[in-house]
C-alpha cells in the first residue's frame, strides 16, 4: 500500500513538473520568437530591423529588472495562483499584438510580458524544488529550466515556420494557445504551495548577499561567454567553415539539442556535487570554444565542438541556480529570481562584445572574445566553490526567520 501511495505520489510530481516545463518552453518560445520573424514584424509595421530587434531587448529588460520585482511583490501569495496569473496576463501580453498593429504598444508590451516572464521562472523554481525531496533539487531545476532549453531547440525553429506559412502574427496566435494549455494544466495538476513567511524585506537580506552575488557575477560571465559568439555564429559559420542554407540550420540544431541534454543531465550534477560541476563546465566551455577556433575550417569537427559547447554551457545552468537558492538561505524565495536577470545582463554583455569583435577584426573574432571570458569564468567558478550557505539560528528567539534551506553543495 505504501509503495501504491508512493508511486501515485511520484506520479503527481512528475506531472507538475511536466506543467513547470511547459510553462517555461512556452515563454522561452515567446521570447525568441521576434528572432525568427524580425524582417516579417518590419516590413508589416513599417520599422527598421534594428527596431524591430528592440522587441527582444525590451522582453530582456522585463526579465531582467520586472522580474525581481514582481516576485518581491508576490512572494506571500499562494504560489500556484501567481503561476496561473503570470500566464493568464502572458496570454494578454502576446495578444496585444496580434489585435492591435502598433509598434510602440507592441514594445511596451514585450516588456510587460518579459516581467512576467521572470516572475513565473522565479516561482517555478520554487515550486519544483519544493515539491521533490532535497536530493533531487537540482534534477527539479533541470525540469524547469529544461522548457527554456528545449523552446531554444525546437520552439523556436517551429514558430519561425508558423510565421513564414501564416505571418508573425499567426505565430503569436501559437504561443498564447500554448500559454492556455499551460495556464489549464498549472490549475489542475500543480500543487498549492504556500508563500514565504518572511517579506520582501527580508528575503533581501540574504537574496542579495555578497555569497549570492558572486554566483550571479559567475552567472552572468558565463552568458556573456555563450552569447558573445553565440550572437555571430552564424557568420562564422558561412565564412569560416564554409557552409549555407539548410546545413546552417543542422549545424544549429545540432547545437540546440546539445544544449537540451546538457540542461536536463545537469541536474543530476547539480544534485550530486554543484560546486565541482561550476569548475568542470567552466574549463569545458574554454577548451570547447578553443576548439571551435581552431577547427573553424574542418565542418565535421565544427559539429563535434558545437555539441560539447552547448554540453558543457548549458549544463552548468541548473547548478548554477541551485547555488544561488543554497547560498541565498531564507531568502531562496526572491533569489530564484535573480539568476535569469544575470543571465539577460551577460547576453547584452556578450552581444555587445562579440558584435564590436566582429566588427573591428573577423568573422572568427566572436569566438575569442567568448573563449576570453570563459577564460576570467573559470577561477572565478573555482572561488564560488568555498562559498557556504548562512548559518541560522534556530533558537525559539530566532523562530521569526524561516530557515529552510538547501543542503549546500
Amino acid at each position: 500500500m505504501d509503495r501504491q501511495r508512493a508511486a501515485h505520489g511520484q506520479g503527481k510530481t512528475t506531472l507538475a513538473l511536466a506543467t513547470l516545463f511547459l510553462g517555461t518552453f512556452v515563454l522561452g518560445s515567446a521570447e525568441l520568437l521576434p528572432v525568427g520573424v524580425l524582417s516579417l514584424i518590419a516590413t508589416d509595421l513599417k520599422v527598421s530591423i534594428p527596431a524591430a530587434g528592440a522587441l527582444v531587448t525590451a522582453y530582456a529588460l522585463g526579465v531582467a529588472i520586472g522580474g525581481p520585482l514582481l516576485t518581491a511583490l508576490t512572494i506571500r501569495l499562494n504560489k500556484r495562483t501567481v503561476l496561473a496569473g503570470a500566464l493568464l496576463l502572458c496570454v494578454v501580453g502576446n495578444l496585444v499584438p496580434v489585435l492591435v498593429a502598433d509598434y510602440t504598444l507592441f514594445v511596451a508590451a514585450r516588456a510587460f510580458t518579459g516581467a512576467l516572464g521572470g516572475l513565473f521562472v522565479a516561482v517555478a523554481f520554487g515550486v519544483g524544488t519544493s515539491i521533490v525531496p532535497p536530493e533531487r533539487m537540482g534534477r527539479a531545476i533541470s525540469a524547469v529550466f529544461g522548457g527554456f532549453a528545449v523552446s531554444g531547440a525546437l520552439g523556436v525553429p517551429l514558430g519561425t515556420l508558423i510565421g513564414q506559412q501564416l505571418g508573425w502574427r499567426g505565430s503569436f496566435v501559437a504561443v498564447v494557445a500554448l500559454a492556455v494549455v499551460a495556464l489549464l494544466a498549472a490549475l489542475i495538476l500543480v500543487p498549492s504551495v504556500a508563500g514565504a513567511n518572511g517579506g520582501a524585506a527580508n528575503q533581501a537580506r540574504y537574496a542579495f548577499a555578497p555569497r549570492v552575488l558572486a554566483l550571479l557575477a559567475l552567472q552572468a560571465l558565463g552568458f556573456a561567454s555563450l552569447y558573445a559568439a553565440l550572437t555571430y555564429i552564424v557568420p562564422f559559420l558561412q565564412n569560416v567553415t564554409g557552409i549555407s542554407g539548410a546545413l546552417i540550420s543542422a549545424f544549429l540544431l545540432a547545437y540546440g539539442a546539445a544544449s537540451a541534454v546538457g540542461t536536463i543531465a545537469g541536474g543530476r550534477f547539480a544534485d550530486s556535487n554543484a560546486s565541482l560541476t561550476l569548475t568542470v563546465a567552466s574549463i569545458a566551455v574554454a577548451f570547447s570554444l578553443l576548439a571551435l577556433y581552431l577547427v573553424g575550417a574542418i565542418a565535421f569537427l565544427v559539429v563535434l565542438a558545437l555539441l560539447a559547447w552547448g554540453l558543457f554551457a548549458m549544463g552548468m545552468v541548473p547548478s548554477l541556480q541551485y547555488r544561488v537558492v543554497s547560498l541565498a538561505g531564507p531568502g531562496g524565495a526572491l533569489a530564484s529570481s535573480l539568476p535569469a536577470s544575470a543571465a539577460n545582463v551577460g547576453i547584452a554583455i556578450g552581444s555587445i562584445t562579440g558584435g564590436a569583435a566582429i566588427g573591428a577584426h573577423s568573422p572568427s573574432a566572436p569566438v575569442i572574445a567568448g573563449l576570453l571570458i570563459a577564460v576570467i569564468a573559470t577561477p572565478v567558478a573555482w572561488a564560488t566553490s568555498f562559498l557556504k550557505p548562512p548559518i541560522i539560528d534556530e533558537s525559539p528567539a530566532a523562530e521569526s526567520v524561516p530557515s529552510a534551506a538547501p543542503k549546500p553543495a
